[in-house]
């Protein structure tokens, strides 16, 4: 019998103990032991669970029970999550988290204490909920130079834009449907400023590419800006808008990463993704395109990842599964200012094209029914944003109103 505890009981806590309780037989049969929840850490009372008497609001009580040899941290947030998973896996426990704020600000940090102390420290929760990609990229993908991952990272963003898309609503009003169905906080900055998908494609770029990215580091912006004419003019463009988090390996070995609002071509597999759902392709050299496809939240969804790893941190009680990646300085992360894309504008004004060629070299027009009037919008083509930025602001010096500019996803 292996003892566990649970530091936390909202969603996914309850989530990961229904799963550890209901689902007993099958998870012994994979590990050839009884998984028995021992401690379960909360402020709040639960007479009427079924592990009522397992509950606790002291963390001593599951620090100082050597019985005690897999932590799960679903609490979320930095405090206390951080200081108290540190003291887990100094204390020789494994912790397995579904927090991807806590990976994505001290993953380096904690990755070194668990290899110094011989436990391990797993997240696949952290990104994409139930979605499988963690584990794929470090085991699965091995045997590939990864050198670009792509994704819709956020359930709540792309539910937004998919009514957008499909039912013509407009932000305002599609966030607040997925408010109140659930998919979005009260305060949903997180999401729909991109906070939490620059998180995950952290969490992502480390991964693959072995240093710690920091988010601090990363370009990000929401979808707060986005109207239903650009909606409708990325469709003209044979085109849908999502919420991208991007990372790219480059010829000189640093990475262009990013979290912005993209044209994604109907073509591309990422663009049929919609609602809640979330997708994360990953480029190989020796697989191509690989995309993984699922809810990216929920209750059980998420759960069912945490359980996954405490039965793999179960099995390797002794040893010590290779998840791994240094720390980071940022210093091989590019400015934004030399990251690569074509560009989207939405102008309201007169001879707009005749102005945007001049200002921007040849740039495509589109065309799309019933365009508002007085706008126009074109495409650029590829260059640096530095110079896109240079550019506009001498086309918007020649009497140009600029509404809008989104990037083009190559994707």
């Amino acid at each position: 019998m292996v003892s566990v505890a649970i530091m936390g009981h909202g969603v996914v806590g309850s989530g990961v103990a229904e799963i550890l309780t209901t689902h007993k037989k099958k998870l012994f049969a994979s590990l050839g032991e009884e998984i028995y929840v021992k401690h379960i850490l909360d402020l709040r009372e639960f007479p009427d669970s079924p592990l009522a008497d397992r509950f606790t609001k002291n963390f001593d009580d599951i620090i100082n029970d050597r019985e005690v040899r897999v932590v799960v941290e679903v609490m979320g947030g930095l405090k206390p999550a951080y200081e108290y998973v540190k003291k887990c896996l100094l204390s020789g426990k494994s912790v397995v988290t579904s927090n991807k704020e806590l990976v994505a600000a001290h993953g380096a940090e904690l990755l070194a204490i668990a290899k110094e102390e011989n436990v391990n420290f797993l997240f696949e929760a952290s990104v994409g909920g139930g979605i499988p990609i963690i584990r794929p990229m470090s085991q699965c993908l091995v045997a590939n130079i990864v050198y670009e991952v792509a994704g819709i990272l956020n359930g709540t963003t792309n539910f937004i834009l998919t009514k957008m898309i499909e039912d013509g609503m407009q932000f305002e009003d599609a966030l607040k449907l997925a408010q109140d169905l659930g998919f979005a906080e009260r305060n949903p900055a997180a999401d729909i400023e991109g906070h939490d998908a620059c998180r995950k494609i952290c969490i992502l770029a480390s991964l693959a590419f072995g240093k710690h990215v920091y988010p601090e580091f990363v370009h990000t912006e929401g979808i707060t800006k986005i109207t239903l004419d650009d909606v409708k003019y990325a469709e003209a463009y044979d085109s849908v808008i999502k919420l991208i988090g991007k990372v790219k390996r480059l010829d000189d070995g640093r990475i262009d990463i990013i979290v912005a609002p993209m044209f994604v071509p109907n073509k591309s597999q990422l663009a049929n993704i919609d609602n809640e759902f979330n997708g994360i392709m990953v480029r190989g050299d020796c697989t191509g395109d690989v995309v993984f496809y699922g809810k990216g939240a929920g209750k059980l969804p998420t759960a069912s990842a945490v359980v996954a790893d405490v039965v793999d941190c179960c099995k390797h009680l002794k040893t010590r599964k290779y998840l791994f990646w240094t720390d980071g300085d940022g210093k091989n992360i590019i400015p934004m200012e030399e990251s690569v894309n074509a560009m989207y504008v939405r102008v309201k004004g007169d001879d707009v094209i005749a102005k945007a060629t001049k200002a921007f070299g040849d740039v495509t027009e589109i065309n799309r029914e019933s365009d508002p009037q007085g706008e126009t919008a074109f495409v650029t083509k590829q260059m640096p944003y530095g110079e896109f930025a240079d550019k506009l602001e001498n086309f918007k010096a020649n009497d140009a109103e600029v509404l809008s500019f989104i990037r083009i996803g190559d994707l």
